[in-house]
């Protein structure tokens, strides 16, 4: 695999490919990138290789040879300068710019996927081009912000990809195995949902397929007869406690079948759960006129509560002492309180005392008729643009920043139908206009200013999201929200992977029963680019222990492992498990728990959990494979 770039997104995806996947990587980073420490990775062996790298690349030790077979290239710059490959199975290159030269010293012919994550579209475009040339069969991930124009690229790639299969294979996602397919990724796109899901579970470690949210739990062995909630699936039995236990498999054990988690009754697990949001839903606010409390406010409200009670008791009063019939009272009384003229003379003296209080009602009902017309005109000049926070609100998240990244956050928490109340301080920001179209409270205001989060209901919030683009601000903020909370949970996106790490730990000490996350956007896009260098039917993969299970989405047509069997007979264990089947129609979607009777017919689309060497088998793909 070739990964290039000029960020801290390279080399944690060099990292994820190599420490999750267990691909061998070839590192392509300009000249200056080589003094810049990498950020610090998940897994401790990744982390190993790529500090070992950067210490042979300080010292000098580079070598010649363009090394390493198939794999996934990781693109830098030109002026190439091949380099060695220490141990951990990333080799690093230094390169001005990646034009055909360093792609070729990188092994970009022999690689079977490349990465372009440059901070440039127009470098990232430009090296795409020039790799699909070199290598029709090439698998490519480019990192692009303008989406737009993505679509288009990546249409274009593909259909040179098809062009030069034309006369052979017949296709970029078909003939001799090869996925030759195009992915145009962007950070906002892939770090937005693994922030909704660190707010919405405290963990970025979730899987989204079919417009779910999935995540593995790790459930304790049963005790005193109570089982844990089973899941939608178990996917692996943990290491056994018990080390003395003789001939134990000290090993977790993934995708089990049934009689192998009877047996380990023991031995905690690990099982594939559903995530949703279950708190108080947001009042959309929607209709031809706004709520009645949200026209007008709540002084307001009382003060023309107040004088309706008046006109009330001073018709009433009227009734008694004349006599008349209650309508004709009411009637009059509203002719005294708007200074018609029907002045009592030669009636009662108790029906012109009468006519001197309701003409005094009416004086005092104008101002509150004016303010009323006023707010209410207020209340609809606004109505269409920006809401605020309605009264009672708790249990919202409080997201802070409409920026790219922010903007992509809220529309996947509404999307989720959790309750956001956003705070931006540029009344110009690009989010806004989506707050505007979702009907989102907004709180407009510099939130390193006192009174900002309390007007966002900080207080009753379930979490607090700071993602703007200045990391002293997100800090500022966070440590403000848990000085107002301290069980708050806190979600910061902070640009420095060691910064984020040093917060994250301080956090944690001074608040341990507070859910704490900080991450950079580059920690939460790798995976996403990741699992799009393995190829498109690459969902995600979570850990276990020292293993790891991979999720994918597979035709069953073309698998002789699946294809015409039932779902019990093409569960293999330690392998491959089908967790469920994709709906196509009108009504889109997945069905969990298939029924092991059910037979797979060619049709059918499957999403599976694999170990690495057992997906790389039910694909038919060769060479080296991890366990």
């Amino acid at each position: 695999m070739v990964v290039c770039g000029d960020d801290g997104l390279a080399h944690r995806l060099a990292a994820e490919l190599r420490g999750v996947y267990g691909e061998q990587v070839t590192l392509v980073v300009p000249a200056s990138e080589r003094s810049v420490r990498p950020p610090v990775v998940v897994r401790a062996r990744a982390a190993s290789a790529l500090l070992d790298r950067m210490v042979n690349a300080a010292v000098g030790l580079t070598g010649n040879g363009n090394g390493g077979g198939s794999g996934a290239a990781v693109g830098g710059t030109s002026g190439t300068s091949p380099g060695s490959e220490p141990p951990g199975g990333v080799r690093v290159m230094e390169a001005a710019e990646p034009n055909e030269a360093a792609l070729a010293g990188a092994g970009v012919e022999r690689a079977d996927a490349l990465a372009l994550v440059y901070d440039d579209d127009e470098t990232n475009i430009r090296a795409a081009l020039t790799a699909r040339r070199l290598n029709p069969r090439l698998r490519l991930v480019l990192r692009l912000y303008n989406r737009r124009l993505g679509q288009h690229i990546e249409e274009l790639l593909d259909q040179a990809a098809a062009l030069a299969y034309g006369d052979s294979d017949g296709g970029p996602e078909g003939g001799a195995g090869f996925d030759a397919s195009t992915t145009v990724l962007s950070d906002a796109d892939t770090a937005a949902p693994a922030l909704a899901a660190t707010a919405l579970t405290g963990t970025s470690k979730v899987l989204q397929t079919g417009g779910l949210m999935l995540r593995a739990v790790e459930r304790p062995p049963a005790r005193d007869g109570v089982s844990p909630v089973p899941g939608l699936a178990t996917l692996a039995l943990l290491s056994p406690t018990d080390s003395a236990e003789p001939g134990a498999d000290q090993g977790p054990a993934l995708l089990p079948d049934a009689a192998a988690v009877r047996a380990g009754d023991g031995r905690a697990t690990v099982v594939l759960e559903q995530v949703s949001y279950a708190g108080p839903s947001l009042p959309d606010g929607r209709g031809v006129l706004p709520w009645f409390g949200s026209l007008f406010s709540r002084r307001l409200r009382w003060s023309l509560a107040g004088m309706v009670g008046c006109v009330l008791a001073l018709a009433v009063a009227l009734w008694v002492v004349t006599g008349i019939h209650p309508l004709s009272a009411f009637y009059l009384t509203l002719l005294d309180l708007f200074a018609i003229d029907d002045p009592a003379i030669g009636e009662s003296v108790g029906r012109q005392i009468l006519q001197l209080l309701s003409g005094l009602v009416g004086l005092l009902l104008l101002p509150v008729l004016l303010a009323a017309v006023l707010e209410a005109l207020g209340t609809f000049r606004t109505v269409s643009s920006l809401r605020k926070p309605p009264r009672g609100l708790g249990g919202h998240v409080v997201l802070l920043g409409l920026g790219k990244i922010g903007t992509r956050v809220l529309t996947r928490l509404r999307e989720l139908n959790i309750p956001v109340v956003c705070v931006e301080s540029d009344p110009e920001a690009r989010g806004l206009a989506t707050a505007r179209r979702l009907r989102v409270p907004v709180v407009l205001g510099d939130v390193t200013q006192e009174g900002v989060l309390e007007a966002a209901k900080i207080h009753r919030a379930h979490a607090l999201m700071a993602v703007t683009s200045a990391d002293t601000t997100n800090l500022e903020a966070a440590l403000y929200a848990r000085a107002v909370r301290p069980d708050l949970r806190v979600v910061l996106r902070l640009y420095d992977d060691d910064f984020a790490t040093a917060v994250y730990r301080t956090l944690r000490a001074a608040h341990p029963r507070a859910s704490t996350r900080s991450r950079s956007v580059s920690h939460l896009a790798a995976p996403a680019f990741a699992g799009a260098m393995m190829g498109r039917q690459i969902l995600g993969a979570f850990p276990v222990e020292r293993r790891v299970l991979l999720f994918a989405a597979v035709d069953v047509g073309g698998h002789p492992q699946l294809e015409g069997k039932t779902v019990g007979q093409a569960f293999r264990a330690g392998s491959w498990r089908v967790l469920a089947r994709e709906e196509s129609g009108d009504s889109p979607g997945l069905t969990w728990d298939l029924p092991d009777t059910y037979v797979l017919r060619a049709s059918d689309r499957v999403v599976l959990a694999a170990t690495r060497r057992g997906l790389a088998e039910l694909l038919g793909r060769r060479g080296r494979v991890g366990a």
